[in-house]
């Protein structure tokens, strides 16, 4: 198993080096099928909210040499194969840190706690923003709720017409010119 933490540790410098800051890093199962591990980073250009094709293929040039520089030094970061996936947020994107839960604040979104949370586990609703350390969020069933967001699994903005009426539009230029290419491991 990974560890998010470190992984964050060597990618967070990569992507403010580029300008971008980091939204979310996270391993997950492959989509590949391949029984390999994905590692997905989330970045933005703090100026649009999104990243570009080509700032995408910067970023995961700069973090795949990094991570190779570390492993070449005798640190695994990664147990075994793995993909590389690096992309925008996207417009329902997730909420992972304190300034999301503020900058999104009116708009609907999805929370589901922790395992161990005592209390119902989903939310939905209109999100209200941070109170101390606390996500404020309005949902349909229980009503205004603090949730402490050391309890939060995951978070999301729900894909509504005011979402999208908020949300600059993103650029999709370059997508068509995309090559994938098949990794020799």
């Amino acid at each position: 198993m990974a560890d998010i933490d470190r992984l964050n540790e060597v990618i967070e410098p990569e992507a403010k080096s580029l300008g971008f800051e980091l939204v979310r890093v996270k391993m997950m199962p492959s989509e590949a099928g391949d029984g390999a591990q994905a590692l997905q980073i989330m970045a933005e250009d703090p100026s649009t909210g999104q990243l570009l094709i080509e700032q995408c293929a910067a970023l995961s040039r700069r973090v795949s040499d990094r991570i190779d520089e570390l492993e070449e030094k005798g640190e695994v970061l990664i147990e075994g194969a793995y993909h590389l996936e690096v992309s925008s947020p996207g417009i329902d994107r997730p909420l992972t840190r304190e300034k999301d839960f503020e900058k999104w604040a009116g708009h609907e979104a999805k929370i589901s706690m922790v395992k161990g949370f005592d209390g119902q586990r989903n939310y939905k609703g209109d999100l209200k923003g941070i109170d101390g350390h606390c996500v404020v969020i309005a949902d349909a069933k229980a009503g205004k709720v603090k949730l402490d967001r050391d309890q939060i699994h995951t978070a999301k903005l729900v894909l509504t017409d005011a979402l999208i009426a908020a949300t600059q539009p993103l650029d999709t230029s370059g997508a068509e010119d995309i090559v994938e290419e098949k990794a020799d491991d």
